[in-house]
């Protein structure tokens, strides 16, 4: 639904499907006689789509038009527009970005069960069940503006109608698109709520499914709108900075003569940055003025053995300035962006930014999952289930969510989210940043989380609340574990509540709550901490391959430490009063004295 619909005269809401509807269904089917001419609304879009899809056939596009118009008619925009200009706009943006013509039919007619009395049904039997689920997967959105619970169940709703099919994430970016290029007719307050909403959720969705040229847009509205001083200043800036184009001219033509020397085929051409990302950089660098580093790409003719060769080029033609390298090519992001990002120290000094890329690569990175229709034949099928790995993890937690509130609560914060690759159990998985051995071990599996015990991160033993690092290689044991050095009965009966405090995946959150939902809370006895305490220093003392015969040698650290009784420490190190590893370290060092 477009935010600034003002209903007019409308139809009133979608009628269930009765026979009384049919005729009108057939008489929508015959109505006109297309137009040829330039006046014809829907031929800029059937250009456009026939421009990347030749053999696409424009007549299911005038036929969905005509429907949506008929439907339509009498309701107005907010600016005064004809509502059906809206529509006309979302398949526009879907046709630019390459989409198939079910998904242009769909933008087409994602408001018309929402907001007239076509029905579902009526959509199904006129266009298809495939189209009918991309217009009900939008279909309610953005009425959650006006009320938390329908925000919920829409975004849950339309989460759910993308893991069937992602065009409907697809169709309501473009949606929220057209919907923010507009939103100068509306309210400094519904400006600023309605950025707000787009910032938290639409647009890393958009980031995760890889669509930078929509991203990059709704990045920059979205800074109009929540910044618009910032914006402005920025916009001058870009506007006014003197001699850039002319030194960017001298950097593309030296980087072309240095890959034409090492027998590399590329384009090279400048890469500015669009205004948000200036913004970003300039505020995280704490810097007064805007923070903009000329930024060329270099798209080489060839496989992605021929971006290092580039690589080479560039290096050899300019000194790289240290720290500044990363490799997404052999370490994809986890949107499955793909490129070499280098800074050089280029002409004058001036640290420039360079971007390696294939073709293919940059394809996909300016289009993300939407490549997968813009490019059929290069997609092959396969990235598409790679990028959306984050989706199903997304459905997978949904359906342990107490309630649609506590769902779109986990989305923002698992949106929000840096996150990390770890490795574990011989594979990579990613976790948001600061997540916990205990993450790691319910997004290994939900048994796994509920028992675990210990983690073991980069070969050194760790508190389950310590947070992981990119690359870690994190083991965990739990109870289960036959080998984990643990007795059976040392094992905690399940999740601690302290867990809460310190995980940070939804997933980890929602499966706690789970647990101590469907089980009484069993609590932690002192003899369950004292057992837990002496396993770990245990499988610590196995760190240093050391072990003990007797207790005697913990009886006398004990002494030493102030601690009344062996059982004290040993709860005091259960409860991380002290370190297990100084406790061993000590405990090493007073055996090895008296030796």
């Amino acid at each position: 639904m477009d935010v600034d619909a003002g209903h007019g005269a409308a139809l009133g809401g979608a009628l269930p499907t009765r026979p009384g509807d049919l005729p009108l269904t057939r008489r929508l089917r015959s109505l006109l006689n297309w137009p040829t001419t330039e006046s014809d609304p829907v031929s800029q879009l059937v250009r456009a789509h026939r421009a990347i899809h030749a053999g696409a056939d424009p007549a299911v596009l005038r036929r969905a038009y005509a429907i949506a118009e008929t439907m339509h008619r009498g309701q107005f925009r907010k600016s005064g527009e004809p509502y059906i200009t809206h529509p006309l706009a979302v398949a526009q943006i879907c046709a630019d970005l390459g989409m198939d013509t079910t998904t242009l039919v769909a933008a087409l007619l994602h408001d018309t069960v929402e907001d007239t009395r076509y029905t579902l049904q009526a959509l199904s039997d006129d266009f298809g069940a495939e189209v009918a689920h991309l217009v009900d997967g939008v279909t309610k959105f953005d009425k959650a503006f006006y009320g938390k619970a329908a925000e919920a169940e829409t975004i849950r709703k339309m989460i759910i109608a993308a893991g069937r099919d992602v065009r409907v994430l697809i169709i309501k970016l473009a949606d929220r698109l057209h919907n923010m290029r507009t939103l100068g007719v509306r309210s400094a307050a519904s400006r600023e709520r309605i950025a707000r909403k787009t910032e938290e959720v639409l647009v890393p969705l958009c980031d995760r499914l890889g669509i930078q040229t929509l991203k990059r847009e709704l990045d920059d509205v979205v800074l109009l709108h929540l910044h618009p001083e910032e914006h402005a200043r920025l916009a001058r800036h870009v506007h006014d900075r003197p001699g850039w184009d002319a030194y960017l001219a001298q950097v593309v033509s030296q980087v072309k003569v240095a890959l034409r020397r090492s027998r590399v085929d590329a384009e090279v051409a400048p890469r500015p940055r669009h205004l948000y990302s200036i913004w970003k950089d300039t505020v995280a660098g704490d810097h007064n003025a805007p923070y903009d580093l000329p930024r060329i790409a270099v798209v080489v003719d060839g496989p992605p053995t021929d971006c290092y060769a580039a690589l080479g080029a560039v290096h050899g033609l300019w000194r790289p300035m240290p720290g500044r390298f990363k490799d997404y090519i052999a370490s994809p992001k986890n949107n499955l962006y793909r490129s070499l990002h280098t800074s050089v120290c280029g002409p004058r000094d001036r640290t420039v930014e360079v971007l390696i890329r294939t073709e293919e690569m940059h394809r996909s990175a300016e289009y993300g999952i939407a490549a997968e229709y813009r490019f059929p034949r290069t997609g092959g099928g396969t990235g598409g289930a790679e990028q959306l790995a984050w989706l199903h993890r997304v459905l997978d937690w949904e359906q342990d969510a107490a309630d649609p509130a506590q769902f779109l609560e986990s989305l923002r914060c698992d949106l929000a989210e840096r996150q990390i690759e770890v490795f574990s159990e011989g594979r990579q998985v990613v976790l948001p940043a600061g997540a916990t051995p205990v993450d790691l071990a319910y997004e290994l599996g939900t048994d796994r989380g509920d028992h675990c015990l210990a983690a073991r991160v980069n070969g050194r033993l760790a508190p389950l609340s310590s947070e992981l690092e990119e690359g870690d290689v994190v083991e965990i044991f739990t109870e289960n574990d036959a080998d984990n050095g643990f007795e059976a009965e040392v094992a905690p009966r399940g999740p601690r509540r302290e867990w809460l405090s310190f995980v940070k995946s939804p997933h980890a959150q929602m499966q706690i709550n789970r647990w101590f939902a469907e089980h009484t809370e069993p609590g932690i006895s002192i003899n369950d901490k004292v057992r837990l305490g002496r396993a770990t220093l245990g499988l610590t003392l196995r760190q240093h391959n050391r072990g003990l015969a007797s207790d005697l040698p913990l009886l006398r650290l004990a002494e030493e430490l102030g601690y009344p009784d062996l059982e004290t420490l040993l709860v005091a190190v259960f409860d991380r009063v002290i370190e297990p590893n100084e406790v061993v370290r000590q405990l090493i060092d007073l055996v090895d004295h008296r030796q």
